[in-house]
């Protein structure tokens, strides 16, 4: 199947989809540029391309940014049933500025549409949620995400994202403790974990099934209960344009290996392929579907559809 019919969804999909809940936003640079993001929807965006068609949740403004990211998925093939339109607040912004160094400063706009998402009924089968903690910073999207588990009943993976001052270590590790798989990386680790050398302890004391720590230039790691450990490494001499994302890619293959149970090694060995592959791209998501062809054909996959030999 080709990416162009992939993406338009044309490919038969399994009752269950994955469900992505949080942050969609526009970067915003002083040349005037604007880059369509936000971790989770990075996620969906990659997802959609490797053929799961998950169900986007999150809430925009009524206005200009707000109907182009609805676009962007209507033609990226993506479900839209999940975004909700927000009359007064105004769709997610981080304003970046640079000091004379070149060093950036973000501002993370607040409030913004996705602050004040409300609970969702849902309808049909979840085979997983995904969300961040951004996205949670305020209370009404808070309680809808904890209406949103409590109607779905399924696992969760949880991608932390600490961004001052829009995180309370507390509202985290509840977070956690609701988690079955997390996502975080080493200076996270430092700040949510009483001692950050030990995986094993932070699996236990979260109860998780798995945790994937991420090293950036050093690679990941995804430590199991029970002491095992898989570790890869970025491919050498890459060619790196944008780091922006290379995390959110990352994330987005692991799920897709738990969400067809790929074995464990193969999962983590494809999310840093094809992060290191992100990396050499502008920007959090890539905007050609043929970029997807190259990773799909030497995963030997088509679509929902994975060769016997994987």
């Amino acid at each position: 199947m080709d990416a162009v019919a992939r993406i338009a969804g044309t490919f038969l999909m399994d009752s269950a989809s994955p469900y992505i809940f949080g942050e969609v936003l526009f970067d915003c640079f002083p040349t005037g540029e604007r880059v369509l993001g936000g971790a989770p929807f990075n996620v969906a965006w990659h997802l959609q391309a490797f053929g799961e068609a998950p169900r986007f949740i999150s809430r925009v403004g009524n206005d200009r940014d707000g109907n182009s990211i609805l676009d962007a998925m209507l033609k990226w093939g993506m479900r839209t049933d999940g975004v909700q339109i927000d009359e007064d607040l105004p769709t997610g912004r981080v304003d970046i500025t640079f000091n004379a160094a070149g060093e950036p400063a973000y501002n993370i706009v607040h409030p913004s549409a996705y602050d004040a998402i409300t609970p969702d009924d849902v309808a049909g089968h979840c085979s997983m949620i995904y969300h961040g903690s951004l996205a949670l910073r305020d209370a009404a999207s808070s309680h809808a995400l904890v209406h949103l588990k409590r109607r779905l009943a399924t696992k969760a993976f949880v991608d932390v994202n600490l961004r001052v001052p829009w995180w309370r270590k507390e509202h985290v590790a509840q977070l956690l403790d609701d988690a079955d798989w997390v996502k975080l990386n080493t200076d996270e680790m430092r700040l949510l974990a009483p001692t950050p050398s030990d995986a094993q302890a932070f699996i236990v004391e979260h109860k998780l099934q798995g945790l994937i720590l991420t090293h950036g230039a050093k690679g990941a790691e995804i430590v199991t209960p029970g002491g095992r450990t898989v570790r890869v490494l970025p491919a050498k001499n890459l060619n790196v344009v944008d780091t922006v994302g290379a995390g959110d890619a990352f994330a987005s293959v692991m799920l897709l290996g738990l969400l067809r149970n790929w074995p464990l090694q193969l999962t983590a060995e494809r999310a840093q392929s094809f992060a290191s592959r992100m990396v050499g791209q502008r920007g959090a998501t890539v905007h050609d579907p043929h970029f997807y062809d190259d990773v799909m054909a030497a995963w030997q996959m088509d679509g929902r559809q994975e060769l016997a030999d994987v």
